[in-house]
């Protein structure tokens, strides 16, 4: 928040459950879907009070019945719906999404019961510019997001942010030829993969993954170029997914300051690009 971020997501993922339900019985204990999220409604709640008009999103993902083939309205969306129950009755929430999906069917069947909840729901997807994981384009996919419900479509995680920015530009054609305008929204990778490009699984195949990848860390500098070409592109809900931190968000929020009309309280500590870095750098050497 103090970085600059205009949205506090509560941290839900992966909080469905048939998910828990699955993690609880390898753990020898489980926890609710319904306890995970009031729980971190309640932190995301206390944070965002300490700031300036920052929105709350609350944070819904995959099932695992859904790959499970347990069907749309019996199983499945019963398992978004018990995700949404708690950010649905809930006022500081201020919109849904649902991220990480890697089948467009999916989102789609959990667009539909976010919609029911009668607040903005964004839809993201775990996608490159081969589509989804049954060859669905990403273009299609996006076209299908938009047409079930969602106010803003676009793609979080397994892609650094060139590849990203390729897929979402893909996306946005297919819209743009559909006749159809919701926001677009991008949370890449906070790590450069470029040669993953092509293959489903993304980052996740790489030999560094999970531990082994700060070498290939984005620098504020790289997350300042992706923010600025993705806005050019028309994007406007801009983040970070697995390696993004504080310092990253803070990069966006500093890129786009023109337009947001301010700079992150955080940034009251050095000048844009460094700059007061650099100065006192320099006269150290000069000094010596």
């Amino acid at each position: 928040m103090r970085a600059g971020a205009d949205v506090l997501q509560a941290f839900t993922f992966y909080s469905t459950d048939d998910k828990l339900y699955l993690a609880g019985n390898l753990e020898g204990e489980s926890v609710t879907c319904h306890d995970l999220n009031e729980a971190a409604c309640k932190i995301v709640q206390e944070v965002a009070a300490e700031g300036d008009d920052v929105l709350i999103c609350g944070g819904c993902s995959p099932t695992p019945s859904y790959m499970e083939g347990k069907g749309k309205e019996a199983i499945v969306q019963q398992e978004f719906q018990k995700q949404v129950e708690v950010f649905a009755n809930k006022e500081e929430v201020d919109f849904l999404l649902c991220e990480f999906m890697g089948h467009v069917e999916e989102c789609e069947w959990a667009i539909e019961t976010m919609k029911d909840a009668g607040k903005p729901v964004a839809c993201t997807m775990r996608i490159g510019p081969m589509g989804d994981v049954n060859g669905v384009p990403p273009g299609e996919c996006a076209v299908r997001m938009a047409k079930a419900g969602a106010d803003v479509v676009g793609l979080n995680c397994l892609y650094d942010v060139n590849t990203s920015l390729k897929t979402i530009e893909i996306m946005k054609t297919a819209l743009d030829e559909a006749g159809l305008s919701p926001y677009l929204m991008i949370q890449p990778l906070g790590y450069h993969c470029p040669e993953v490009e092509d293959m489903l699984e993304g980052y996740i195949l790489l030999p560094e993954t999970p531990f082994g990848l700060e070498p290939r860390l984005l620098t504020r500098f790289d997350v300042r170029k992706f923010a600025r070409a993705a806005y050019e592109l028309g994007v406007r809900y801009l983040g970070g997914c697995c390696g993004f931190e504080p310092y990253h968000i803070r990069a966006l929020a500093e890129e786009l300051a023109p337009e947001r009309g301010r700079l992150p309280k955080a940034s009251a500590k050095h000048e844009p690009w460094g700059g007061a870095l650099k100065g006192s750098m320099f006269d150290f050497v000069r000094k010596r």
